[in-house]
């Protein structure tokens, strides 16, 4: 059985992936933003939109013990009209979906396997090197998606850099919780299997690395995600922003 850290696993998918890793007989270490947002004791606590407290997040972790398998499963995506700015001067979607999994993984010992929790909104996501954080034009929808691809880049990057590291990434489906809207069609059951899955088993088709997942499934969703020069300069920026090095 393996240690796994699931982040911003208080609710939602990341819950339920927590719960079946931790009924299979994994060591689960459970993350929540905050000690209010956790149910009980013994969670991780850090704000993925803070570089300061991601670190302390990522100190925590160690101290429980260095994770086997990273499950980045934490995201969110803003209700507002106008582009959110964190602490650290950073567009906040892109911050917490895409650089705080990238700065966990760097301040981490490399695991067995990383599973990066994207979304089938890439389909619609471009990379822009010179505006990674929509400096110049700013909407809900394309923050989110773009942000989910630069995810999916950083973690074939990671396979390409790692090949010793089954790192891939997997659209959950549109699940019903809190974030996603509860009038979704598929529970959060069934959002976390193929999370767990790739978390856990193994299954030949599960073993692999520098892929995306739904449904258990190895689908292409945006040629941007498969360009090596595009995941490298991806990589190489965004590892500049979170003042980070890979181990």
């Amino acid at each position: 059985m393996s240690r796994v850290l699931v982040t911003g696993s208080n609710d939602g998918i990341g819950a339920e992936i927590a719960r079946v890793l931790t009924a299979q007989g994994h060591e689960v270490i459970r993350h929540a933003r905050n000690a209010e947002r956790a149910d009980g004791p013994g969670y991780v606590l850090g704000d993925l939109g803070s570089l300061r407290s991601t670190r302390v997040l990522t100190e925590q972790v160690l101290r429980v013990g260095a994770p086997d398998v990273v499950v980045h499963n934490a995201g969110w995506g803003s209700k507002d009209e106008t582009r959110p700015v964190t602490e650290d001067g950073l567009e906040k979607t892109f911050q917490i979906n895409a650089l705080a999994p990238l700065l966990i993984t760097a301040l981490l010992p490399k695991p067995d396997r990383i599973v990066f929790v994207s979304s089938d909104s890439i389909t619609r996501g471009r990379i822009r090197l010179d505006d990674l954080q929509h400096e110049q034009e700013w909407t809900q929808d394309a923050a989110y998606a773009d942000s989910k691809l630069v995810m999916a880049a950083l973690a074939f990057a990671l396979a390409r850099r790692w090949p010793d590291v089954r790192s891939n990434a997997v659209h959950p489906g549109w699940v019903s919780t809190k974030m996603s809207g509860y009038a979704a069609p598929l529970t959060v059951a069934q959002g976390a299997d193929t999370p767990v899955w790739l978390a856990g088993s193994d299954d030949p088709e599960a073993l692999v690395t520098g892929t995306f997942f739904q449904d258990r499934k190895a689908i292409e969703l945006n040629p941007q995600a498969y360009d090596h020069a595009l995941q490298d300069a991806v990589l190489a920026q965004c590892l500049e922003l979170c003042d980070a090095a890979l181990p």
